[in-house]
């Protein structure tokens, strides 16, 4: 993958210094983005299970409410951002990926008849306020539909490296354009369909394929940005590598030695590379309809 001299987005956030706590899983993610992760994995009853625990560990006096609400001490106000070169480089890297995803989505948008508007890419360290309340580095990247950003701490390349085992830059652009690709299931209000349908028994189900969809967004992406950034086999191989190590099916079992099917939010290690794959051979919008069939033929 060939990304340094491409145009870099002028949509990308530097809030490094805002932000409070210390990278991912650095003891700065605190309580919220533990649930998050709890509720990516165990679902609803995990959270509820969460909560219930530490209000106990609460009342023995085992741990602080603080820890629980607002995840350690902040640091408050605003910092000087002190990086060194390779997370610098990172910063560039992010840059230049948004800037391929935006003059993508724009002309596959133009053929549709519609206007691509860009969403914003803030870069944070640790938490950060967003418009759908407080984030996590604990929780990985994730786009916020309230005020169409999308949120990355630059430490969780090092989690995608070491802990999923999914390193290559590739892999990276990836996590990149499967958010991007949860913005353009906004633009064409898809989420906001989804959203509604929270509280229904089947709405893990709705969030599933809502994923699986970004998924395939992600793998468009991909078809037509392989002579642009010189893909080859192994950056496509990188990004495989990748959605198959974010499988619910995958975390559920490095994180807890077991399955269980009925939790899973955003499609197993099978589910999320086949719908990249359709992507990436479709090339098109209209090919990624994945409410359009049975769930089991997902």
């Amino acid at each position: 993958m060939e990304w340094k001299g491409r145009r870099e987005s002028d949509n990308v956030e530097d809030v490094r210094g805002n932000s409070s706590g210390g990278g991912y899983g650095g003891g700065g993610g605190g309580g919220l983005g533990l649930l998050m992760t709890i509720g990516r994995i165990f679902g609803f009853k995990g959270i509820l299970a969460a909560l219930v625990v530490g209000a106990v560990a609460w009342k023995l006096g085992i741990i602080d409410p603080g820890m629980l609400l607002g995840g350690g001490p902040s640091t408050g106000g605003t910092h000087q951002v002190v990086a060194g070169p390779e997370e610098q480089e990172r910063y560039q890297f992010v840059k230049a990926v948004l800037g391929e995803t935006e003059d993508v989505w724009t002309a596959e948008f133009a053929r549709a008849g519609k206007k691509y508007v860009f969403p914003k890419l803030d870069v944070f360290r640790g938490q950060v306020q967003t418009g759908c309340g407080g984030g996590s580095a604990a929780s990985g990247p994730f786009y916020c539909p309230a005020d169409q950003k999308v949120y990355i701490d630059l430490s969780f390349y090092d989690e995608l490296a070491q802990t999923f085992n999914s390193p290559g830059d590739f892999a990276q652009a990836y996590v990149i354009a499967h958010e991007v690709g949860h913005h353009v299931q906004k633009l064409l209000g898809i989420s906001d369909k989804v959203a509604a349908m929270q509280g229904r028994p089947d709405y893990n189900e709705y969030s599933v394929r809502l994923e699986l969809q970004a998924d395939y967004f992600a793998g468009v992406w991909a078809n037509h940005s392989k002579q642009d950034l010189k893909l080859d086999n192994s950056d496509i191989e990188e990004a495989m590598h990748a959605a198959n190590a974010i499988g619910d099916d995958a975390i559920q079992k490095k994180m807890q030695g077991r399955v269980i099917p009925h939790s899973f939010t955003h499609g197993t290690s099978a589910q999320r590379m086949k719908w990249f794959n359709k992507g990436l051979a479709s090339g098109t919008i209209d090919g990624g309809d994945t409410f359009a069939m049975a769930y089991k033929d997902l």
